[in-house]
């Protein structure tokens, strides 16, 4: 079997049995199976993440390399021979390509581990779609114990055409905050609302209001935005409504940007109370800081990958992504890049992250594992 066919059979296996975030344990096994096959020593972390190391004697410098291990709670709707086997959830965002793109780069690495003047980490991260799988892994340790130089993460892109590679310096995905907002009123017959007090038209009013911070509150120069994607309540069509639930997000680039949001909508749901005589909860969660690149990490990524890749497969990307990555976790604490694997072949590789369709052309995993492989043997010796 050739490597590629390795690498891709990985995916497609890890692809077939997904599980979800924090539940990824025979994910977990399969990795510790195949870190086992290549030499390397693991251990687990924080239940479902798995970390391993080769290590050197030449030298105390260290590259960490990460991937992200779960999957999504959607439906699979591709006819593949190595279709998602366990219902209601999918490999719908590429971390099985992740998987096994780092595996991949930990096999070739294996092999050439006596030449090698530096240690490599490997890092397997649980629950990224939940935004808090990085934070148990730093909590367990993995960046302790001789200090990574930097950290490395991949994505898989269906926005750029297979055999492209792209790189974003500064300021790449945005930070990423969740709302819970509840309005409770007095219930009363729809044919007497004088006497009770409307969540429905509360919730209305709020909901118009929020969709103005970006529009009306912000300097147009700055990227943020307001979405409230759920709501929910009220007991029958003819009573005023007692109780509205609103879900939402926040995207923002920088702190000031994201105080000053948050400042609006609690604020506005003051206004809401004082003017609906209704009462507001609010629980606003942040679910992870902005993602910004190393600058001098971006250089060197960008100059090995135009040697790998060639010049004209590596793009620069001008404007940051308002989704967000826990990756942004590890680079508060040190210095790293985070990469764009292009994926896109025709149109069956061109479905948008999340999607019951999204798939990858597989061409692409093989040649970023040996990417980063050439990567950490370049920069270590």
């Amino acid at each position: 079997m050739t490597f590629e066919d390795e690498v891709i059979n990985i995916r497609r296996h890890i692809h077939k049995n997904p599980e979800p975030s924090f539940k990824e344990f025979k994910t977990a096994q399969f990795i510790e199976k195949k870190l086992k096959e290549f030499k390397i020593p693991s251990k687990r972390v924080a239940k479902t993440g798995v970390v391993a190391e080769i290590k050197s004697a030449n030298s105390k410098k260290t590259v960490a390399l990460r991937a992200d291990t779960d999957a999504l709670l959607i439906c699979e709707n591709n006819k593949l021979e190595y279709k998602s086997k366990n219902q209601g959830v999918m490999h719908a965002c590429g971390h099985d390509c992740h998987t096994a793109i780092v595996l991949g780069a930990a096999k070739l690495l294996s092999g050439e581990k006596e030449n090698l003047k530096g240690n490599v980490r490997f890092i397997f991260q649980p629950a990224e779609e939940l935004s808090n799988g990085a934070k148990e892994m730093i909590k367990e340790g993995v960046l302790k114990d001789s200090i990574p130089e930097f950290i490395l993460g991949v994505h898989t892109s269906p926005w750029i055409k297979s055999g492209k590679i792209a790189f974003k310096y500064g300021e790449m995905m945005a930070a990423v905050d969740k709302i819970n907002i509840t309005l409770c009123g007095k219930i009363a017959h729809g044919a007497y609302p004088h006497l009770g007090k409307d969540a429905l038209i509360a919730a209305a009013n709020f909901l118009n209001a929020a969709q103005t911070i970006v529009s009306r509150e912000l300097d147009p120069t700055e990227s943020a935005v307001v979405t409230f994607g759920k709501i929910s309540g009220g007991q029958t069509y003819n009573t005023i409504c007692d109780e509205i639930k609103l879900e939402g997000t926040v995207r923002t680039l920088n702190n000031n940007t994201r105080e000053l949001i948050k400042k609006s909508i609690l604020d506005k749901l003051k206004a809401t109370e004082s003017a609906f005589d209704v009462k507001c909860v609010c629980e606003y969660l942040n679910f992870g800081e902005p993602l910004i690149n190393t600058n001098f990490v971006t250089d060197i990524c960008r100059q090995y990958a135009e040697e790998f890749y060639g010049k004209q497969n590596v793009i620069l990307l001008e404007k940051p992504s308002m989704g967000g990555e826990d990756f942004s976790d590890y680079l508060n604490i040190i210095a790293g890049n985070f990469m764009y694997i292009g994926s896109s072949k025709n149109k069956d590789t061109s479905y948008p992250w999340h999607h019951c369709n999204f798939n990858v052309d597989e061409s692409v995993i093989p040649k970023a594992s040996r990417y980063l492989a050439y990567f950490c043997k370049k920069f270590l010796n």
